[in-house]
């Protein structure tokens, strides 16, 4: 899994750059035809423009050509100053016959550059962006005249043209580019997911495999005939088996809890319970722990209000698990602290230790289920990952919270905030 992964992740960004990249492609040809086909239309409305001048042309004259030669004969005559009064009806209506929608401007310059005829708007700087085609044949002896169109933001018009297919390919790509990061999200998510799962699978299994060791060697012990008569080593065997049994019940009860908080089927027994008295006597439970590794536990309960509404097994499980938490990632000697205080309204309890500490992406994960912060060279640490998300998901179902300070090699803070009875 680890090696098709990243394979998995490459040819899925192969595939993305690769769509976009045609799409892009796609996107310019388009525009270059649409720019080819512009300038088809017009020249074929600068020659539909020639045509009917001619027409035009012959009609005023009464001349009406049998040929193309006798077409050239009597063009050597041509001038548009024989239909001045029409040349403004026949530009915009050939330019609008082909197609061409946008606004223009035109003018028609003699040989000398003056103007013969020139649209209303037309300004003197067009002259060197217009678009020009000479109106007479090259074998005119009349001087040649010069046609000159102007179009208003001819390549801003080509792309509003294609507008919608520029913003529906952009709309498109980012769909993709999202489906794309979504499915990267999904696939480190399941791969998160899987690691979580082995290292559950590990961690229960180490936790349940010494209980059942040590109650099949006691079991092994009460079958020996040297035992099975002797009352005090059957009543201290069967003692061994109830607290392994007691212990494994309750690493399922752990599990158990964790699926009924998931699926929020967790109700609360609310009542007015003393803070202090019941950190007094988690405090006393675990003393015992405390003092095997030589270390020290200092209460200072020093909140002038002390009295939550809380559920008193799942406050208790709070207190004992923050506890819990800071014997097992303290060092040697662990030198743990328990403050009270009251802060806006709630009963605020610190429970400071001088454990290795975390860096700021383990205190961003500490409350996630089944997630375990690295211990370094500890390798006794055991449980599921479930004691602080636990924590957390009670005290927000109590209507408080919980957050951690902490720094590595410093040890670590955590307050849990509980609402005032």
């Amino acid at each position: 899994m680890k090696k098709v992964f990243p394979v998995i992740v490459l040819l899925i960004t192969l595939s993305v750059l690769g769509i976009i990249l045609i799409q892009m492609s796609w996107i310019r040809t388009a525009i270059n035809l649409r720019k080819q086909q512009r300038e088809q239309d017009i020249a074929t409305a600068i020659n539909r423009i020639k045509d009917e001048f001619y027409d035009r042309y012959f009609a005023i004259r009464g001349q009406y050509p049998t040929n193309e030669e006798s077409k050239l004969f009597l063009l050597k005559g041509f001038s548009t100053t024989y239909i001045a009064e029409d040349i403004d009806e026949v530009v915009l209506a050939n330019v609008k016959r082909s197609g061409i929608k946008e606004k223009f401007e035109y003018s028609i310059l003699d040989i000398y550059r003056n103007p013969i005829v020139t649209s209303k708007n037309f300004k003197s700087e067009y002259y060197t962006t217009a678009i020009q085609a000479q109106l007479i044949p090259e074998n005119s002896f009349f001087a040649k005249e010069t046609l000159f169109l102007h179009f208003d933001e001819r390549n801003n018009y080509i792309i509003r043209q294609m507008g919608w297919i520029i913003v529906a390919s952009i709309i498109f790509t980012i769909i993709i580019i999202s489906a794309f990061a979504l499915t990267v999200r999904q696939m480190f998510t399941q791969k998160k997911l899987s690691e979580i799962k082995s290292d559950f699978i590990n961690n229960m299994t180490h936790e349940l495999k010494t209980p059942l060791a040590t109650i099949s060697l006691a079991i092994d012990a009460l079958t020996n005939e040297k035992v099975i008569h002797d009352t005090e080593k059957i009543r201290y065997y069967c003692s061994m088996i109830k607290d392994e049994n007691k212990r494994m019940n309750k690493q399922v009860e752990k599990i158990l809890q964790a699926a009924r908080i998931e699926r929020q089927e967790i109700k609360l027994n609310l009542q007015t319970l003393n803070g202090h008295d019941i950190i007094h006597k988690v405090a006393d439970n675990l003393s015992l722990q405390i003092q095997e590794r030589n270390g020290t536990l200092t209460l200072k309960l020093a909140a002038q209000r002390h009295l939550i509404k809380a559920d008193d097994v799942h406050f208790s499980n709070i207190v004992f698990n923050l506890l819990d938490n800071a014997i097992k990632y303290s060092k040697d000697q662990p030198s743990i602290e328990v403050e009270t205080l009251n802060q806006s309204g709630m009963l605020a309890i610190r429970v400071r230790d001088n454990g290795i500490g975390m860096n700021k992406e383990t205190q961003a994960r500490i409350f996630e289920k089944f997630y375990r912060a690295h211990t370094g060279n500890l390798h006794d640490v055991k449980g599921f990952g479930l004691g602080l998300s636990y924590v957390k998901a009670m005290a927000e179902a109590h209507g408080g919270k919980v957050k951690v300070d902490s720094a590595i090699g410093k040890g670590s803070t955590f307050t849990v905030f509980f609402p005032l009875a």
